[in-house]
C-alpha cells in the first residue's frame, strides 16, 4: 500500500522529534543541541552534520586530554625512579660514614695527634690520617647534597602527581561529555533508521550535493591550479599506508589496524612514512609546521572547521582520504567539501 505525502510528511516530522527528544539534555551550553530548523530532509541533514561534528571534537578534545594524561604518567614515573637511585646512594653514604665511625671506634677513638705520636711510622700516620678525614668530610658533604637533591626530587613528584590527577580528572570530564555525545550519535543513527529507504537515498542524496557544492566553489578558486602534484618520498608512503585502509570503519579512539577515527589514521599514515606526529586533529594543527592552502601538496594533512576537529590527508587532485564519521568508513572525497581551516606539513 502506497502512502500518502501527508502521511510521508508525518513520518519525517516523527523522526526529527525523536531526534530533538534524544537530544534535550547536555552537560554543558557548548553541547546544546542545535536548531532542528524546518521539517525537511535538509533540515535533517543539517541537524546530522551538526551532531556528528559535536561527536568528532568532543572525542578529540578526549583523545588530547588522555595524550596529556599518558605523558604526564610517563615524567611522574621517571621522576619517581630518579628518587628511588636517590635514595639507594644516600643509604649507601651512610652505610660508608657508619663503617668509618665503627673503624674509628675499633681503634679507641684516640684524637689523630696521639695515634700519630704513638705510631711506628709517624709520617705514613700523618698522611692515613688527613685522608681519612679528607674521605669522611667529603661522603659528608655529598651526603648533604644528595639529601637536598632527593628533598627536591620529591618535591617535584609531589607536583608532578597533582599535575597528574589534574588531567586525570579533566580526561573523566572529557570522557563524561563524549557519553553524551554518543548517546546524540545514538539519537542520530536511530532517526536514520526510521527513515524510508527513499528518504534515507535522498538523504543521502543531499549530503553528496552539498560537498559538491562545497568543493564546486573551492576548485571554483583556482586553487587546484596552484597547490603541488608532486608528494615527498614520506608523503607518498604516507598516502600510500591510507589507501590500503580504504573501507575500514570509524571508531572512536581508534589508531588501527581495524579501525580508525580521523586524526588515528593521519597519524598512523606519517609514523609508516618514519615520522611521528601528535595524535590528535587539534595538537597536529598546533604544533606542525603550516603551509599556505595554495601550496598544500600530496601528503600534507588539511585541518577543518574552526575548532580543528576534523583532519585528512590530501591525496592529490583536490581528494582526501579520512576517516569521516560514525558509521562511514575510510574513504577518498572532495578535499574542498568542508571548511578549511588550514594545511600542514609533518615532514616540513
Amino acid at each position: 500500500m502506497t502512502r500518502s505525502p501527508r502521511a510521508h510528511g508525518h513520518r519525517t516530522a516523527a523522526a526529527l522529534a525523536l531526534l530533538c527528544a534524544l537530544t534535550a539534555t547536555t552537560p554543558s551550553p557548548a553541547l546544546a543541541a542545535p536548531d532542528p530548523g524546518p521539517i525537511t530532509l535538509d533540515g535533517v541533514r543539517k541537524q546530522l552534520d551538526t551532531l556528528y561534528h559535536q561527536a568528532e571534537a568532543a572525542t578529540d578534545r578526549y583523545n588530547a586530554a588522555d595524550e596529556r594524561a599518558t605523558a604526564q604518567q610517563k615524567k611522574v614515573d621517571a621522576l619517581g625512579v630518579r628518587v628511588h637511585r636517590a635514595g639507594r646512594r644516600e643509604a649507601r653514604l651512610k652505610r660508608l660514614l657508619g663503617a668509618a665511625a665503627r673503624a674509628q671506634y675499633r681503634g679507641g677513638g684516640l684524637p689523630a695527634e696521639i695515634q700519630f705520636a704513638l705510631a711506628s711510622d709517624p709520617e705514613r700516620a700523618l698522611d692515613d690520617a688527613a685522608l681519612a678525614r679528607q674521605a669522611q668530610q667529603g661522603t659528608q658533604e655529598q651526603l648533604t647534597a644528595l639529601e637536598a637533591t632527593r628533598e627536591e626530587l620529591r618535591t617535584r613528584t609531589d607536583e608532578a602527581t597533582a599535575e597528574l590527577n589534574r588531567l586525570r580528572a579533566d580526561r573523566r570530564a572529557m570522557d563524561e561529555n563524549r557519553e553524551t555525545i554518543e548517546k546524540r550519535i545514538a539519537a542520530a543513527r536511530a532517526l536514520e533508521s526510521r527513515l524510508r529507504k527513499k528518504e534515507r537515498e535522498r538523504l543521502a542524496a543531499l549530503e553528496k550535493q552539498a560537498a559538491d557544492r562545497s568543493q564546486a566553489t573551492w576548485v571554483g578558486t583556482g586553487i587546484l591550479d596552484e597547490v603541488g602534484t608532486e608528494g615527498s618520498a614520506a608523503g607518498r608512503k604516507a598516502i600510500a599506508y591510507a589507501t590500503r585502509q580504504l573501507g575500514k570503519p570509524y571508531v572512536w579512539g581508534a589508531e588501527g589496524p581495524d579501525s580508525f577515527d580521523c586524526s588515528g589514521l593521519t597519524s598512523q599514515a606519517w609514523l609508516h612514512a618514519g615520522v611521528v606526529i601528535p595524535r590528535t586533529s587539534e595538537e597536529q594543527w598546533a604544533r606542525l609546521p603550516h603551509v599556505p592552502v595554495s601550496r598544500m601538496r600530496p601528503g600534507d594533512l588539511i585541518i577543518y572547521f574552526s575548532d580543528a576537529s576534523h583532519v585528512a590527508l590530501y591525496a592529490g587532485n583536490g581528494k582526501i582520504i579520512s576517516a569521516p564519521r560514525p558509521g562511514r568508513f575510510v574513504y577518498v572525497s572532495p578535499a574542498g567539501s568542508m571548511e578549511i581551516l588550514g594545511v600542514v606539513r609533518p615532514d616540513a
